[in-house]
């Protein structure tokens, strides 16, 4: 189970027995955690779960994963970062990037974050030496957001897509 849909079963339960957000979180967590819990934004711990399950007079084994389904689902994860991989190895970037997006919400979120701002910077430079200056000044924004994301942010990346929009200035201002 992800955090998405943990988040989802949480809300569930307390939309089911008509509470707020404020009335479970008491002062155990803040409204905000819970927000962002509900939402798949955090992971909760397991005091905290232990906690919402009691609240929400629900089964916390109902909110705790099968460790054999995590383990499938993180194996799962595993394999689609090498195909990933192997795609952008190959130069199919496109490709790399629609796998990337499926394992954003995933163990597998700063790696996958860090493949997917390089396929959008080498697609902007593929666009850009094509003369498509438009698709590549778009494609450096997509590569420089997922640059700041996770471990792996990368001021490299940030750095080369300025050279590229400076390049694409300058050939549009010709």
């Amino acid at each position: 189970m992800n955090r998405s849909e943990l988040g989802k079963k949480i809300k569930e339960a307390r939309l089911a027995k008509k509470m707020t957000q404020t009335e479970v979180v008491g002062n155990f967590i803040t409204r905000n955690m819970l927000s962002q819990i509900e939402s798949g934004v955090a992971t909760p711990s397991l005091n905290t779960l232990e906690y919402l399950a009691g609240v929400l007079d629900i089964p916390v084994q109902t909110l705790i994963p099968d460790s054999r389904e995590a383990q499938a689902e993180t194996e799962s994860d595993a394999d689609k970062l090498c195909e990933a991989k192997q795609l952008f190895r190959d130069g199919e970037y496109d490709r790399c990037s629609q796998i990337a997006k499926t394992l954003a919400d995933s163990k597998f979120s700063d790696e996958a974050a860090a493949l997917d701002a390089r396929c959008y910077f080498n697609m902007a430079v593929m666009a850009e030496k094509n003369g498509d200056y438009g698709k590549a000044a778009f494609l450096v924004q997509q590569a420089d957001e997922l640059a700041d994301v996770g471990i792996y942010a990368s001021r490299d990346i940030k750095i080369a897509g300025a050279l590229v929009l400076n390049r694409v200035a300058e050939k549009l201002t010709k």
